[in-house]
């Protein structure tokens, strides 16, 4: 084999388990995904949408603290678990920067809206403010008050 042909594949081989790396993660259980990690585990569908024969159906429903709160006393209710709002360090860790589309990967999180999802910490520099995660441009923010309507995906700890 010649040195450029062998080059080629170790180059080629780099990239593919760079791509893949990301998704060796996490263990995809249903209406839930493992993330190995952070050994949590997150609801594959966000808020408003239901998993059902294999994928998220409805539309995911922004909503203020209030309501995010009020959606997880009933889903407490429903599921096994302690399942809480993720906090800013767990939500960031699901952005994919290299995504198309919303910078997430559509593969573990099937049907997540480009937008902004809630944390459960308070902006420490402002408290009256919330930090989010916005999964169209894959930046942070602390800059929504808790009356302001935003996804939610919902976590548990292991």
């Amino acid at each position: 084999m010649s040195k450029k042909l062998l080059l080629i594949l170790i180059i080629f081989s780099l990239n593919l388990f760079s791509f893949h790396a990301n998704a060796r993660d996490f263990i995809d259980k249903g209406y839930y995904i493992i993330d190995l990690k952070l050994r949590i585990e997150w609801l594959k569908c966000s808020a408003g949408q239901i998993w059902k024969d294999e994928e998220c159906k409805e539309e995911p429903q922004p909503l203020n603290m209030e309501e995010a709160n009020e959606a997880l006393n009933i889903l407490n209710q429903q599921l096994e678990g302690k399942w809480r709002l993720p906090n800013k360090k767990e939500l960031e860790s699901i952005v994919c920067k290299e995504c198309v589309g919303a910078k997430i990967d559509s593969k573990i999180f099937p049907k997540t809206p480009a937008g902004s999802f809630w944390t459960s910490q308070r902006n420490w520099w402002s408290p009256k403010f919330y930090w989010s995660v916005n999964f169209f441009t894959g930046h942070t923010y602390g800059r929504f008050v808790p009356e302001k309507k935003l996804y939610v995906r919902f976590v548990r700890d292991r």
